[in-house]
């Protein structure tokens, strides 16, 4: 049992495994998400990340050599965490993506 299932039910079952200090979300073998500092990501492209640019989401950056790293995951808007049949659509859409992206 995950601390996300309530968060996810709509979506479906999701496993939290740890993940470079932080966790990954995994909907079966694909991780289509991670928190870090109580933030959930989703796994974005180039289509599905307008939905979360227009929601003036942040993507996941971290140090690196003193450079920051800008990824591909980004934070999920904040009214998803209260929303989670929306949060099951944005769910999909990682899923989606992680999916073609393996």
């Amino acid at each position: 049992m995950s601390r996300y299932d309530d968060l996810f039910a709509a979506f479906g079952p999701i496993k939290a495994k740890r993940f470079f200090g932080g966790e990954g979300l995994y909907a079966g073998a694909v991780m289509i998400g991670m928190v870090f500092d109580d933030v959930i990501y989703f796994k974005t492209d180039d289509e599905t990340r307008k939905a979360f640019a227009a929601e003036k989401s942040k993507p996941f950056t971290f140090e690196k050599g003193g450079k920051t790293v800008v990824t591909t995951w980004f934070a999920i808007p904040d009214r998803l965490y209260d929303d989670p049949d929306e949060l099951a659509e944005w769910a999909r859409a990682a899923l989606d993506v992680a999916s073609r992206a393996r």
